[in-house]
């Protein structure tokens, strides 16, 4: 892909989101400071326009509010009737969106975008009125105010005083197809005001006193040209990616500071200082490449991070491209730069700046002059990283680019050492070849140092050896000079080379140690479901991996922290300071080692912030406490900290919404209990007192008095069975009705059921189809008589009198399967299971007794015999119930039975 033409990814991205924009609607919002700056005048002057160009303009809704100007221009226009709403004795006026459906015009204008609807309106907010006019294709004129941008709310009212109560999402503004801006002076505001061209007189007069202050208005126009010219930024950067345009436009202060491995906390107070006098966006950027110093910028990076910067890492070979590149992404004109010494430049390669000004000729530089003498602290910093990415202490490090200096000149020694001997028998060439993998391995194995070094002792040592004449530098053949030269060339590139790559791995190798180690911690956390348990995984990840100590701190319920009990798991931190702890947890900011907070603590401590609350303090001692001053170090754990957070918060939300539901679960059994209960005891309860009230006080004959205690009986025995529902149900649940199971046979179950439901099924013609043979079936010949008893029971409740029931099983090798159908209207409920449940019940509308206790009566018992049972529709009407009984082996035969 060329500079000049557009990213084909982005090109089809946009292609989408401008077809999915097609048949939607355009929203055109008037934007202002405050009321009376003109908006809702510049709307209705644009909607003429629009009318007077061919369009079928509307006006929705506009506020005039006594304004004889704006109702003037109003008049101009055709007008949608407004929706009157009664509310608390007054009338409000609204706009009708049903009404504009209906009209749909290609264009309406609807005032006041943040307005709050009337109580009962299909919305809550009038943007959510004008969003569903833009999904119908409608395009929108609206006005607003910028206090009522929900992200300015409270901004606006620290500096007014008031606090603005109606207020949308800054994502409708920011997705609005067009913003005008509609400025006036504050001077020219404030006499519109006076003279009663905003407000009425006394509205006019309590305004100037409060929120039309000089100051407020000044304060609100700056938001709100801020506001647009952040949106209108938006609108360029969003041009300039899809017209892929790499180069910077100067049309605004942005600047990038380029730290590098030296002096990089002035260079960062140096561009601070730059920003504040330009007034300008800025950022600290690093550039991690393989030769550099990642440990030589980590207070640099945290002084522009405290100092308001935007923090950024990036990796690559070349220092210049990705400063550029990052700076154009931007659209930053300018770079500031550390300058570099004369010293230090070399003929491999021109200063950074030059090669950014070859670059790049539409960003400007600014090289920031050296001190003569180094930044202590950095040499500090230098000193404190040795257990990061392999760098010791200034000391140490002497002593191992000593040892490695000793390899790079000891490696072609022993290779000399060992070919001379065959000096004459092979080529030169092969000779070279063999130098030139000493010094491959010496760049892989000790650095470029080293690979430099035996680089030139190669050379050499094959000019000194193996060169005529033997055992002098002169060259007898002057092609052997090109030889040299092309030999050393080739070393000192392989050697750079290889060095890199060795370097890159050694980075790649800590990137994917720590890619790593984020997945372990999220793996093992998602695998807890207690705090206990999230809080071991933490600490024992942290010590596996980062060899450091650490514990977390959780408030107890008067919000104070406190050590956990116990000895905690292998690489607890003991003995954390809780003052610090508290101080991180009330504030939701980091203290401790490596910070700016608190630094003489021995320990970091880590807010665990939720998304309402912080939850607790994570402490965290590194074996090296000076590491923490590294970035990537303390970006580790700050995600680390956030996964913790977030694993606590899911296992607390988890255990919250068990709670609730366990509640809402008893809730609803209760309420349901109560609502079954109460009319089906009130019921009987009301007949048996009716018919003893009446055996009380008249005189009956015989007769009638036999009929009332049969009544009475009768609601008595439903009551019993009501009760005893219930307390079945409740000792099913606890366990508390013990199994006695017994081989039976099923036609004595089917026939027990059967002269215990007695003449309830008098009514109802009853089958009973067994085969012959049918063998014993393993049950509580009690409690299975109760489920056939119930499914019978049911059947006749729910189906007309006449219906037929049918009583009939199967019996295999796995067990038997007993079968009550009936010839009803079949089940009423989509899901036949639910049936099951407790306080179900197929119709609850009718007058059918019961607190739908039966069916789960009759699945409790089954279940209890490791059974299943389960309904559905028949094919040929009505329903079928079918109640499997596993059997645990072979049962006995019942021989000369007859069937009944």
């Amino acid at each position: 892909m060329t500079p000049d033409r557009p990213d084909p990814d982005a090109l089809l991205a946009q292609l989408q989101q401008e077809a999915a924009r097609a048949h939607r609607g355009r929203l055109k919002v008037f934007f202002g400071a405050a009321a009376g700056v003109g908006k809702t005048c510049a709307m209705l002057e644009a909607g003429r326009a629009q009318r007077d160009a061919g369009v079928d303009v509307l006006v929705g809704l506009v506020e005039t509010h006594g304004r004889s100007e704006t109702a003037r221009l109003a008049s101009q226009l055709p007008r949608l009737p407004v929706r009157r709403v009664p509310y608390r004795g007054t009338e409000l006026k609204e706009f009708d969106l049903d009404a504009a459906l209906a009209r749909k015009p290609q264009l309406i204008l609807v005032d006041e975008l943040a307005h709050s609807n009337a109580p009962g309106s299909r919305h809550l907010k009038r943007w959510q009125d004008v969003d569903e006019l833009l999904d119908a294709g409608i395009d929108v004129y609206t006005t607003l105010n910028v206090q009522h941008l929900e992200s300015l709310n409270d901004v606006v009212g620290r500096i007014t005083g008031v606090r603005v109560s109606e207020t949308l999402p800054d994502w409708v503004f920011a997705e609005a197809d067009e913003v005008e801006l509609i400025d006036l002076p504050v001077d020219e505001l404030l006499t519109r005001l006076a003279e009663g061209k905003v407000y009425l007189a006394e509205q006019a007069e309590r305004a100037a006193s409060h929120f039309f202050r000089k100051g407020n208005l000044i304060a609100l126009r700056e938001l709100a040209l801020r506001r647009t010219a952040a949106r209108v930024d938006e609108e360029m950067h969003d041009y300039r990616r899809r017209a892929a345009i790499g180069d910077v436009w100067q049309v605004a202060e942005r600047l990038v500071v380029a730290v590098g491995d030296a002096d990089g906390e002035r260079l960062v107070r140096a561009g601070k200082r730059l920003a504040e006098a330009l007034r300008a966006q800025w950022w600290a950027v690093h550039v991690e490449t393989p030769r550099g110093r990642a440990d030589a910028v980590g207070a640099a990076m945290k002084l522009a991070e405290s100092l308001g910067a935007q923090v950024a890492t990036l990796a690559g070979q070349d220092v210049a491209a990705e400063l550029v590149n990052f700076a154009r992404s931007r659209n930053a004109a300018r770079l500031v730069l550390g300058q570099a010494r004369a010293r230090r430049r070399s003929w491999r390669r021109a200063p950074l700046a030059e090669r950014i000004a070859q670059l790049a000729d539409d960003v400007d530089l600014t090289l920031i002059a050296k001190t003569a003498r180094e930044n202590a602290a950095l040499s500090a910093l230098l000193a404190a990283s040795r257990d990061y990415l392999g760098l010791e202490h200034r000391d140490a490090t002497r002593r191992r680019r000593r040892g490695t200096l000793a390899w790079g000149l000891g490696l072609p020694v022993a290779v000399t050492a060992l070919a001379w001997p065959l000096r004459g028998l092979t080529e030169p060439i092969n000779l070279i070849m063999v130098y030139l993998l000493v010094v491959v391995i010496a760049a892989y194995r000790y650095g470029h140092g080293a690979a430099l070094l035996a680089s030139l002792a190669s050379v050499a040592a094959f000019d000194f050896f193996f060169v005529p004449p033997h055992l002098t530098f002169a060259v007898s053949d002057t092609q052997y000079l090109f030889t040299f030269a092309v030999m050393l060339g080739v070393a000192l590139t392989i050697s750079r080379l290889t060095a890199d790559v060795r370097r890159q791995a050694r980075l790649a190798g800590f990137r994917e140690r720590r890619t790593a180690l984020m997945y372990e911690l999220v793996r093992a956390l998602l695998a807890e479901d207690d705090e206990d348990g999230v809080i071991r995984a933490a600490v024992r990840r942290l010590n596996e991996h980062q060899q450091a100590q650490a514990v977390v701190l959780l408030p107890d319920g008067d919000g104070r922290l406190a050590h956990p009990g116990g000895d905690g798991v292998a690489g607890s931190l003991h003995g954390a300071d809780l003052g610090v702890a508290q101080w991180v947890f009330e504030r939701g900011e980091a203290a401790g080692l490596g910070t700016a907070t608190l630094p003489g603590a021995d320990a970091l401590y880590l807010p665990l912030s939720g998304a309402e609350a912080t939850l607790g303090v994570l402490a965290v001692r590194p074996k090296g406490g000076d590491s923490l001053t590294l970035p990537e170090e303390r970006r580790l754990l700050d995600a680390f900290a956030a996964q913790l957070a977030l694993a606590l918060e899911r296992v607390r939300l988890a255990r919250d919404n068990e709670t609730v539901r366990v509640a809402a679960h008893g809730e609803k059994l209760r309420n349901s209990l109560l609502t079954s209960i109460s009319h089906d005891l009130r019921s009987p309860l009301a007949g048996i007192v009716g018919a003893a009230s009446t055996l009380a006080e008249r005189e009956l004959p015989a007769d009638q008095r036999r009929q009332l205690a049969e009544g009475i009986e009768a609601e008595a025995l439903r009551m019993t069975r009501l009760v005893g529902s219930v307390l079945d149900m409740a000792r099913l649940e606890a366990g508390a009705m013990p199994l006695a199971p017994e081989w039976l046979p099923i036609e004595e179950a089917f026939g027990a059921a059967v002269h215990a439901l007695g003449p309830r099924l008098a009514r109802h013609p009853l089958a009973i189809r067994l085969p012959d043979g049918l063998p014993l079936v393993y049950a509580d010949s009690r409690l299975l008589e109760r489920v056939l008893v119930n499914l019978l029971e049911n059947a006749v409740k729910y189906t007309p009198p006449g219906s037929a029931l049918t009583l009939s099983a199967e019996v295999d090798a796995a067990g038997a399967t007993l079968f009550v159908d009936d010839s009803g209207p079949g089940l009423a409920v989509p899901d036949p299971d639910s049936l099951f449940e407790k306080f179900a019940r197929a119709r609850p509308e009718d007058n059918a007794g019961g607190v739908g206790l039966g069916l789960a009566i009759c699945r409790a018992i089954v279940e209890a015999h490791g059974g299943t049972i389960r309904a559905c529709r028949r094919a040929e009407g009505g329903a079928r119930f079918a109640v499997f009984l596993p059997s645990p082996g072979a049962p006995p035969t019942v021989e000369g039975e007859a069937k009944p």
